[in-house]
Protein backbone atom coordinates (compact mmCIF):
# COMPACT_ATOMS: atom_id res chain seq x y z
CA UNK A 1 0.00 0.00 0.00
CA UNK A 2 1.20 3.76 -0.24
CA UNK A 3 0.35 7.17 0.59
CA UNK A 4 -2.67 8.38 -1.66
CA UNK A 5 -4.84 10.92 0.26
CA UNK A 6 -2.84 13.06 -1.83
CA UNK A 7 -4.24 11.78 -4.86
CA UNK A 8 -5.01 14.53 -6.72
CA UNK A 9 -1.57 16.75 -6.89
CA UNK A 10 0.03 16.23 -10.64
CA UNK A 11 3.41 15.79 -11.82
CA UNK A 12 5.59 17.63 -14.40
CA UNK A 13 7.62 14.68 -15.33
CA UNK A 14 6.51 11.31 -16.10
CA UNK A 15 8.87 8.14 -14.81
CA UNK A 16 10.61 6.32 -17.44
CA UNK A 17 10.22 2.47 -17.03
CA UNK A 18 12.33 0.34 -18.93
CA UNK A 19 11.33 -3.05 -21.18
CA UNK A 20 14.02 -4.97 -21.40
CA UNK A 21 14.31 -7.80 -24.00
CA UNK A 22 13.59 -10.72 -21.44
CA UNK A 23 10.25 -8.84 -20.05
CA UNK A 24 9.60 -6.08 -17.63
CA UNK A 25 12.33 -3.96 -15.79
CA UNK A 26 10.50 -4.85 -12.48
CA UNK A 27 13.69 -3.18 -10.75
CA UNK A 28 12.75 0.11 -12.96
CA UNK A 29 9.48 0.23 -11.38
CA UNK A 30 10.61 -0.71 -7.92
CA UNK A 31 12.80 2.22 -8.25
CA UNK A 32 10.00 4.82 -9.29
CA UNK A 33 7.27 3.55 -6.50
CA UNK A 34 10.33 4.35 -4.08
CA UNK A 35 10.88 7.94 -5.64
CA UNK A 36 7.00 8.67 -5.77
CA UNK A 37 6.36 7.77 -2.23
CA UNK A 38 9.49 10.12 -1.27
CA UNK A 39 7.86 12.91 -2.43
CA UNK A 40 5.12 12.71 0.42
CA UNK A 41 7.95 11.18 2.61
CA UNK A 42 11.65 13.03 1.77
CA UNK A 43 12.49 10.85 5.03
CA UNK A 44 11.37 7.48 4.11
CA UNK A 45 14.86 6.13 4.42
CA UNK A 46 15.53 7.10 7.66
CA UNK A 47 12.23 5.51 9.29
CA UNK A 48 13.06 2.23 7.58
CA UNK A 49 16.74 2.62 9.06
CA UNK A 50 14.94 2.81 12.25
CA UNK A 51 13.23 0.12 11.86
CA UNK A 52 15.69 -2.01 10.90
CA UNK A 53 17.83 -0.83 13.85
CA UNK A 54 15.23 -2.17 16.46
CA UNK A 55 15.05 -5.31 14.42
CA UNK A 56 18.43 -6.22 15.01
CA UNK A 57 18.46 -4.59 18.76
CA UNK A 58 15.67 -7.03 19.87
CA UNK A 59 15.22 -10.00 17.82
CA UNK A 60 19.09 -10.58 16.02
CA UNK A 61 20.13 -10.20 12.41
CA UNK A 62 18.33 -13.49 11.21
CA UNK A 63 14.99 -12.48 11.31
CA UNK A 64 11.45 -14.59 10.70
CA UNK A 65 9.43 -10.90 8.76
CA UNK A 66 5.98 -10.62 8.50
CA UNK A 67 5.95 -7.92 5.50
CA UNK A 68 2.33 -6.61 6.05
CA UNK A 69 0.95 -4.73 3.65
CA UNK A 70 3.83 -4.91 1.82
CA UNK A 71 3.15 -3.05 -1.56
CA UNK A 72 6.15 -3.71 -3.91
CA UNK A 73 8.17 -5.35 -1.04
CA UNK A 74 10.08 -2.10 0.00
CA UNK A 75 10.86 -3.03 3.62
CA UNK A 76 11.89 -6.43 2.77
CA UNK A 77 13.96 -5.18 0.40
CA UNK A 78 15.60 -3.12 2.77
CA UNK A 79 15.51 -6.10 5.17
CA UNK A 80 17.48 -8.59 2.94
CA UNK A 81 20.31 -5.61 1.88
CA UNK A 82 21.19 -4.99 5.18
CA UNK A 83 20.56 -8.90 6.87
CA UNK A 84 20.68 -11.13 3.98
CA UNK A 85 20.36 -14.01 6.79
CA UNK A 86 16.89 -12.64 7.53
CA UNK A 87 13.50 -14.06 5.93
CA UNK A 88 10.41 -12.50 4.48
CA UNK A 89 6.40 -12.79 4.05
CA UNK A 90 4.70 -10.39 2.58
CA UNK A 91 1.09 -10.40 2.49
CA UNK A 92 -0.94 -7.85 0.32
CA UNK A 93 -4.40 -7.23 -1.23
CA UNK A 94 -3.23 -5.07 -4.17
CA UNK A 95 -2.47 -7.47 -7.51
CA UNK A 96 -0.27 -4.39 -9.01
CA UNK A 97 2.09 -3.65 -6.05
CA UNK A 98 2.30 -7.24 -5.91
CA UNK A 99 2.98 -7.98 -9.64
CA UNK A 100 5.93 -5.76 -8.87
CA UNK A 101 7.06 -7.46 -5.74
CA UNK A 102 6.83 -11.14 -6.92
CA UNK A 103 8.99 -10.24 -10.12
CA UNK A 104 11.47 -7.89 -8.04
CA UNK A 105 12.00 -10.91 -6.19
CA UNK A 106 11.70 -14.01 -8.41
CA UNK A 107 13.89 -17.24 -7.54
CA UNK A 108 15.09 -15.24 -4.31
CA UNK A 109 13.91 -18.68 -1.88
CA UNK A 110 14.16 -15.83 1.58
CA UNK A 111 10.77 -14.27 0.16
CA UNK A 112 7.15 -15.46 0.05
CA UNK A 113 4.10 -13.37 -1.28
CA UNK A 114 0.93 -14.19 0.13
CA UNK A 115 -2.59 -12.33 -1.07
CA UNK A 116 -4.82 -11.69 1.66
CA UNK A 117 -7.19 -9.16 2.56
CA UNK A 118 -5.93 -7.96 6.39
CA UNK A 119 -9.86 -7.32 7.09
CA UNK A 120 -10.95 -11.14 6.34
CA UNK A 121 -10.77 -12.51 9.95
CA UNK A 122 -8.92 -15.88 8.60
CA UNK A 123 -6.03 -13.82 6.56
CA UNK A 124 -3.82 -15.01 8.94
CA UNK A 125 -4.69 -18.88 7.89
CA UNK A 126 -3.19 -17.76 4.33
CA UNK A 127 0.16 -17.30 6.15
CA UNK A 128 3.49 -19.88 5.68
CA UNK A 129 4.04 -19.80 9.59
CA UNK A 130 2.19 -19.61 12.38
CA UNK A 131 4.51 -17.00 14.61
CA UNK A 132 7.60 -14.34 13.27
CA UNK A 133 10.40 -12.48 14.85
CA UNK A 134 9.23 -9.30 13.37
CA UNK A 135 6.30 -8.10 12.00
CA UNK A 136 6.83 -4.64 10.04
CA UNK A 137 4.57 -2.63 8.29
CA UNK A 138 5.09 1.20 6.56
CA UNK A 139 2.53 3.54 5.12
CA UNK A 140 -0.35 1.45 4.95
CA UNK A 141 -2.81 0.85 7.86
CA UNK A 142 -4.01 4.28 7.71
CA UNK A 143 -6.73 3.64 5.43
CA UNK A 144 -8.01 1.11 7.85
CA UNK A 145 -10.74 2.83 11.03
CA UNK A 146 -9.59 2.47 14.04
CA UNK A 147 -12.11 -0.40 14.99
CA UNK A 148 -10.96 -2.91 12.15
CA UNK A 149 -7.17 -1.59 13.20
CA UNK A 150 -7.71 -2.58 16.87
CA UNK A 151 -8.96 -5.92 15.38
CA UNK A 152 -5.69 -6.00 13.02
CA UNK A 153 -3.59 -5.58 15.98
CA UNK A 154 -4.95 -8.52 18.02
CA UNK A 155 -4.61 -10.66 15.17
CA UNK A 156 -1.07 -9.44 14.73
CA UNK A 157 -0.61 -9.94 18.51
CA UNK A 158 -1.29 -13.91 17.99
CA UNK A 159 1.68 -13.86 15.52
CA UNK A 160 4.45 -12.31 16.99
CA UNK A 161 6.67 -14.78 19.22
CA UNK A 162 7.34 -13.54 22.76
CA UNK A 163 9.88 -11.55 22.87
CA UNK A 164 9.74 -10.61 19.39
CA UNK A 165 8.46 -7.14 17.84
CA UNK A 166 5.78 -5.01 15.88
CA UNK A 167 6.42 -1.95 14.38
CA UNK A 168 4.13 0.57 12.67
CA UNK A 169 5.60 3.64 10.21
CA UNK A 170 2.53 5.74 9.44
CA UNK A 171 0.65 8.71 9.61
CA UNK A 172 -0.34 9.65 13.43
CA UNK A 173 -1.97 13.17 14.49
CA UNK A 174 -2.28 14.83 17.30
CA UNK A 175 -5.21 16.28 17.87
CA UNK A 176 -4.29 17.77 20.32
CA UNK A 177 -2.02 20.50 18.72
CA UNK A 178 -3.70 21.63 15.91
CA UNK A 179 -1.83 24.94 15.42
CA UNK A 180 1.33 22.80 15.30
CA UNK A 181 -0.24 20.46 13.11
CA UNK A 182 -1.14 23.37 10.08
CA UNK A 183 2.06 24.68 10.34
CA UNK A 184 3.62 21.55 9.80
CA UNK A 185 1.18 20.90 6.88
CA UNK A 186 1.84 23.95 4.91
CA UNK A 187 5.67 23.59 5.41
CA UNK A 188 5.53 19.95 4.30
CA UNK A 189 2.91 20.81 0.94
CA UNK A 190 5.14 23.97 0.10
CA UNK A 191 8.32 21.97 -0.26
CA UNK A 192 6.24 19.10 -1.64
CA UNK A 193 5.29 21.77 -4.26
CA UNK A 194 8.97 22.83 -4.58
CA UNK A 195 10.09 18.86 -6.05
CA UNK A 196 6.55 18.72 -8.28
CA UNK A 197 8.02 21.69 -10.11
CA UNK A 198 11.63 19.92 -10.24
CA UNK A 199 9.55 17.01 -11.86
CA UNK A 200 8.49 14.65 -8.80
CA UNK A 201 5.94 12.27 -9.42
CA UNK A 202 2.58 12.04 -7.60
CA UNK A 203 0.29 8.76 -6.77
CA UNK A 204 -2.52 9.59 -9.08
CA UNK A 205 -0.18 9.65 -12.44
CA UNK A 206 2.38 6.70 -11.08
CA UNK A 207 -1.20 4.70 -11.37
CA UNK A 208 -1.52 6.22 -14.86
CA UNK A 209 1.46 5.11 -15.80
CA UNK A 210 1.16 1.87 -14.31
CA UNK A 211 -2.05 1.50 -16.39
CA UNK A 212 -0.83 2.12 -19.74
CA UNK A 213 2.11 -0.79 -18.91
CA UNK A 214 0.95 -4.01 -21.04
CA UNK A 215 2.15 -6.02 -18.38
CA UNK A 216 0.87 -4.14 -15.33
CA UNK A 217 -2.69 -2.73 -16.52
CA UNK A 218 -4.73 -5.16 -15.95
CA UNK A 219 -3.69 -5.98 -12.46
CA UNK A 220 -3.80 -2.24 -12.15
CA UNK A 221 -7.47 -2.23 -13.42
CA UNK A 222 -8.19 -5.07 -10.52
CA UNK A 223 -6.52 -3.06 -8.00
CA UNK A 224 -9.02 -0.03 -8.73
CA UNK A 225 -11.82 -2.47 -8.80
CA UNK A 226 -10.90 -3.66 -5.52
CA UNK A 227 -9.97 -0.39 -3.70
CA UNK A 228 -11.39 2.59 -6.27
CA UNK A 229 -9.81 5.40 -6.18
CA UNK A 230 -8.39 5.39 -2.09
CA UNK A 231 -9.79 4.53 1.06
CA UNK A 232 -10.71 6.77 3.91
CA UNK A 233 -9.77 5.50 7.05
CA UNK A 234 -8.41 7.10 10.65
CA UNK A 235 -4.60 8.43 11.25
CA UNK A 236 -4.85 8.25 15.14
CA UNK A 237 -2.34 9.26 17.74
CA UNK A 238 0.67 7.68 18.98
CA UNK A 239 -0.94 7.23 22.33
CA UNK A 240 -4.07 5.25 20.81
CA UNK A 241 -1.56 2.96 18.91
CA UNK A 242 0.62 2.72 21.75
CA UNK A 243 -2.24 1.63 24.39
CA UNK A 244 -4.18 -0.38 21.90
CA UNK A 245 -1.18 -2.64 21.37
CA UNK A 246 -0.93 -3.75 24.92
CA UNK A 247 -4.45 -4.22 25.04
CA UNK A 248 -3.62 -6.37 22.38
CA UNK A 249 -1.01 -8.60 24.35
CA UNK A 250 2.39 -6.58 23.56
CA UNK A 251 4.09 -5.55 26.84
CA UNK A 252 5.70 -2.86 26.04
CA UNK A 253 4.71 -0.05 23.34
CA UNK A 254 6.22 3.80 22.47
CA UNK A 255 7.15 5.48 19.65
CA UNK A 256 11.05 5.07 18.55
CA UNK A 257 11.17 7.71 15.76
CA UNK A 258 8.92 10.69 14.60
CA UNK A 259 9.06 13.53 12.14
CA UNK A 260 6.57 16.31 12.51
CA UNK A 261 3.85 14.49 10.82
CA UNK A 262 4.46 10.81 11.08
CA UNK A 263 5.75 7.86 14.19
CA UNK A 264 7.14 5.05 14.17
CA UNK A 265 5.57 2.69 17.20
CA UNK A 266 7.47 -0.57 18.32
CA UNK A 267 5.72 -3.12 20.39
CA UNK A 268 7.30 -5.59 22.44
CA UNK A 269 5.50 -9.15 23.27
Amino acid sequence: MGCHAQRGLRLRVQVEVRVTTRGTDWQSWQESWDRQQEWYMPDREERFRVMLDMVEAVVGPEPRVLDLACGTGSITDRLLRRFPGATSTGVDLDPALLAIARGTFDGDGRVTFVTADLKDADWTERLPHTSYDAVLTATALHWLHSGPLATLYGQIGGLVRDGGVFMNADHMIDTDTPRINTAERAQRHAAMDRARAAGAVDWADWWALAAKDPVLAAPTAERFEIYGEHADGDMPSVHWHARTLREAGFGEARAVWASPSDSLVLAVK
